[in-house]
């Protein structure tokens, strides 16, 4: 399982130009399943991004986590963080998840989240999104359950 995990201070989702999330101060999460993933990997991403020190402290450190600043987070499937580019010009994806397992996982973080404290909004699982992210520092991490990076 993957992450891109950027601070934002503004970040919103529309799906056929509707709105469907929307958060202020936090996290936006892009999240990609791999095939193979299961809970424990959520659990561990979920671990990681809601304990990220990454918001400032009083000092102007990245030393407060999400939880510490009761932070939102909008999280957003995309299988695309799995698109191997390393040969030809078109990406494969046949490492994502199969779309009805990875969905099943997907759920699972949110109740995660939610579990842990956290106000979360998502996107629509499969569909066409457009994201709006303000990005805060400009500050992005990536994390994977495999610890690549």
């Amino acid at each position: 399982m993957r992450a891109v995990v950027q601070r934002v201070s503004f970040s919103e989702v529309r799906v056929e130009g509707k709105l469907r999330g929307r958060i202020k101060q936090g996290l936006m999460v892009l999240l990609g399943i791999k095939k193979g993933d299961s809970k424990a990997e959520g659990d561990y991403l979920l671990e990681k991004i809601v304990n990220l020190r990454i918001f400032p402290d009083e000092e102007g450190k990245m030393n407060r986590s999400l939880l510490d600043i009761e932070g939102e987070i909008l999280l957003v499937s995309q299988f695309t963080l799995y698109g191997d580019a390393r040969k030809g010009r078109r990406p494969s994806f046949s490492a994502a998840e199969l779309p009805e397992l990875a969905e099943a996982l997907f759920d699972y973080c949110v109740d995660g989240l939610r579990q842990r404290g956290v106000q979360v909004e998502t996107g629509t699982f499969g569909a066409e999104m457009l994201l709006s992210i303000e990005n805060d520092g400009p500050c992005t991490i990536l994390l994977d359950s495999e610890k690549l990076f």
